[in-house]
């Protein structure tokens, strides 16, 4: 079945009102991204890129922030932080940090965006956006059968993605069968069929599309990783600016297309820039395909 894109809903279900320009002040406002590790975050040159195209004097650094950590450093941060964009491992935690939130965080139990106000923070889940958006790029605007390599809160995102595209049968490659369980539960939400299958010794059925949703670093034993590329369709990897995966490797023997995160990095940004300026994600940005092109050249020139 396809899904319709959701609109963005507060976690009581009342839409989220999107924020007027930031005036200017003496106080230019701060944004950060945070994830453990994060030295490879492509993200300060996205949003400065975005940022400096919108003649905006607005800050973006970046922290190392661990899961343990988060709500302490979150509760230390003062009025001049207007909004964070989160990474791994923070994405669960920044949900339930969330005072509201999108439609899309709701169904993924997932944000990556926090919009700092002084209700509290607003979560988003731009990871579905962005990965709609870069596949659309590779040229894949539908899907029937989708495999997805991994279950932790990027791999709810890529449920949700290809739902949108119209994906009603699901297969997930875990090596803990049980963490299979909430994906199970989005897709029941869904109408979808989801089931999990090993990572270990798979035995895939052929699918239109293969999504890699592992941390970077993770590493699929050989044998394992040709399997799951011997049927697998092209290879959609959000992993991004640390070197080859074991998967983009087997994809690479077996002489399949690889499509890396790059796209999603940056189409997801731009829903982050969106929701930081006007507060609401669906609303573009004033002159966005300059933004966007500039955003686009900044990762082009790294």
């Amino acid at each position: 079945m396809t899904t319709s894109p959701p609109s963005s809903s507060g976690a009581s279900g009342a839409r989220i009102t999107p924020t007027p320009d930031v005036e200017v002040t003496d106080r230019p406002p701060r944004l950060e991204v945070w994830g453990d590790p994060i030295e490879h975050s492509r993200s300060p040159q996205l949003h400065a890129a975005a940022y400096r195209v919108l003649d905006l004097d607005w800050s973006y650094g970046c922290r190392r922030v661990t899961a343990v950590g988060f709500a302490t450093e979150l509760a230390s941060l003062d009025d001049t932080f207007r909004g964070l964009s989160v990474t791994y491992p923070l994405k669960e935690a920044a949900f339930a940090a969330s005072v509201t939130r999108d439609a899309r965080a709701e169904l993924t139990g997932a944000v990556n965006t926090l919009l700092l106000t002084g209700a509290g923070p607003s979560g988003f889940n731009t990871d579905v956006g962005g990965i709609v958006s870069a596949l659309a790029d590779c040229g894949i605007a539908e899907l029937r059968h989708v495999r997805i390599v991994g279950a932790g809160a990027t791999a709810t995102s890529a449920l949700v993605a290809v739902a949108e595209l119209g994906a009603d049968q699901i297969e997930v490659a875990a090596r803990r069968p049980e963490a299979v369980a909430a994906l199970s539960e989005i897709g029941e939400r869904l109408g979808l069929s989801v089931h999990g299958v090993p990572l270990t010794r798979p035995e895939p059925v052929p699918v239109d599309l293969t999504i890699a949703a592992l941390p970077g670093g993770a590493v699929v034993p050989e044998a394992d990783a040709d399997a799951l590329a011997s049927g697998g369709g092209p290879l959609f990897d959000v992993v991004y600016g640390q070197g080859m995966t074991s998967l983009q490797a087997a994809w690479l023997r077996a002489g399949r297309d690889i499509y890396t995160g790059e796209a999603m990095l940056l189409h997801q940004a731009v829903l982050q820039v969106r929701i930081f300026v006007g507060g609401d994600p669906a609303v573009p940005l004033r002159d966005e395909s300059a933004v966007v092109g500039a955003m686009r050249a900044s990762l082009v020139g790294d």
